[in-house]
């Protein structure tokens, strides 16, 4: 049995590693032009803007703002994508912090993502062990920081391609805010900020370097309100009607509930108000919900069983309720022929190599956080098959649903690591963190170069989007008028 097992995995890995060259080679067959010296021109360029971008991106880790209140972040960036002779529009989608950098025109016109929101209470200061640099402040456990610089760098290094002549149409940098709780490219997408694009580029700071073929979760967020009436607890309980009793019976149906879900499927809520004091009957209660799945579809069937929950409890309970609508967030589509482009690109550019002083600061980080020290993975993964939902969900995944998106990853962070945490915040504001977004910026300017000099790439990425798109209609799961918290 076990060498059974051991030759299938031989066969799975060689016929894998076979299929992965088949989707590059073919890529590489559509190119007719030898773009290396423009390649070369564009590594420079990211060389030659390093230490302006390591200043952003340390700016906004020390800045560590979070969602719609990132002004100082994204004066930065706005500042930087001025200096360079890009055309900014501020107030994108009535949202303050988002904006919009253009240089070039005619065809094709390719955008690039740019995020740069924080995430409350894991504020750290710039060390392996943990302590808060602001005390009960945000902290950048998501590599945002990076994110957008890396993006921004990118666009620039196209800009003086095109500004040259060496290429030809429209790069366009989205300063998308609000990733981490109201996901704001949904509004964006919603008021067709991204129509114009051919194809759209995107990136991730995480603990591995690859080429982006994993979906992400759909989700939708809500909240429900209950209201019922007040009375003196001890004295006369029976006049009161309370609305805690109903949140309680309405979480208990969600947990019995979960039961009977996809093992892909993931509840979540957090208690926002439940009465003040313990002696009166509590006449008003609210809680956040978040549901996910693997596509929208899936999580459309969980939200009508959540609602149905919530009016049970209140009939049980004698209380009205109110539901509302956050926002709601698709799956990213995969583009395969996307990620082979950029799979070519970052063959390139290699692994990123870390000093033995940065595996040392990454692994005083994992045993700080009790995990197995295994220091920093900077190896550059094949071109891995098309993977289901991760846990986590972005609304890149909304922007993949209308223009094709090519994505990556770099490792910016200690591997294994707990994310959205204090050990990540620790990497992004340093030498580890900054590896990675230069990466980044290169492997995603690197590619964009090919989809400006090669219409046949741009095609074929398009074919690929036609080809996997849903025959659904999208509709972004949000209400009128601008985001709020």
């Amino acid at each position: 049995m076990k060498n059974f097992v051991s030759a299938f995995l031989i066969f799975f890995v060689s016929f894998f590693a076979f299929g992965q060259n088949q989707e590059i080679s073919k890529i590489i067959s559509l190119r007719k032009k030898n773009l290396k010296p423009i390649k070369d021109q564009i590594i420079t360029s990211i060389e030659d803007q390093k230490n302006n971008l390591i200043t952003i991106s340390d700016g906004i880790w020390e800045a560590a703002e979070t969602s719609l209140e990132e002004f100082k972040s994204s004066k930065l960036l706005i500042d930087y994508a001025r200096a360079n002779g890009f055309e900014v529009t501020e107030n994108v989608a009535d949202i303050s912090t988002a904006f919009m950098a253009t240089y070039g025109s005619g065809k094709p016109v390719i955008g690039i993502l740019g995020e740069f929101d924080a995430n409350a209470g894991i504020s750290q200061k710039r060390q392996p062990t943990k302590e808060a640099r602001v005390k009960g402040g945000a902290g950048h456990g998501c590599g945002h920081n990076l994110f957008g610089t890396a993006s921004l760098g990118a666009a620039v290094a196209i800009k003086e391609q095109i500004e040259k002549g060496n290429l030809k149409g429209t790069v366009i940098f989205y300063g998308t805010p609000a990733e981490e709780t109201i996901f704001a490219k949904v509004w964006m997408v919603r008021e067709g900020v991204f129509d114009k694009l051919d194809v759209c580029m995107d990136w991730h700071p995480g603990d591995t370097t690859e080429s982006g073929t994993q979906s992400s979760k759909a989700l939708v967020d809500f909240r429900v309100s209950f209201n019922g009436s007040s009375s003196h607890a001890s004295s006369d309980p029976w006049n009161g009607r309370s609305a805690v009793d109903a949140m309680e019976l309405y979480t208990t149906g969600l947990n019995y509930y979960r039961e009977h879900i996809l093992p892909t499927s993931r509840i979540h809520y957090q208690f926002e108000a439940a009465g003040d004091v313990v002696n009166v009957v509590p006449d008003y209660a609210k809680i956040w919900t978040r549901l996910r799945g693997n596509s929208v579809e899936h999580v459309n069937v969980l939200y009508d069983r959540a609602l149905d929950i919530a009016k049970a409890a209140a009939m049980m309970t004698g209380t009205t309720y109110e539901t509302k609508l956050i926002s709601g967030i698709y799956e990213i589509l995969v583009n395969r022929t996307g990620a082979a482009i950029m799979q070519d690109n970052m063959e390139t550019l290699g692994d990123i190599s870390f000093s033995n002083d940065e595996v040392s600061y990454a692994n005083t980080i994992l045993k700080e956080s009790g995990k197995p020290q295994i220091g920093l993975d900077g190896k550059l993964k094949p071109l891995m098959p098309t993977l289901p939902a991760t846990g986590g969900s972005t609304d890149v995944g909304d922007v993949s649903q209308v223009v094709p998106v090519i994505r990556m990853s770099a490792t910016v962070a200690a591997k294994d690591g707990p994310w959205h945490s204090w050990a990540v915040v620790a990497c992004t504001g340093m030498s580890i963190g900054h590896k990675g977004m230069i990466y980044a910026a290169k492997a995603l300017s690197m590619t964009m170069a090919d989809l400006f000099k090669e219409p046949k790439l741009v095609e074929a990425v398009k074919e690929d989007y036609r080809k996997n798109k849903s025959p659904n209609k999208y509709v972004p799961r949000i209400d009128p008028g601008p985001p709020t918290l």
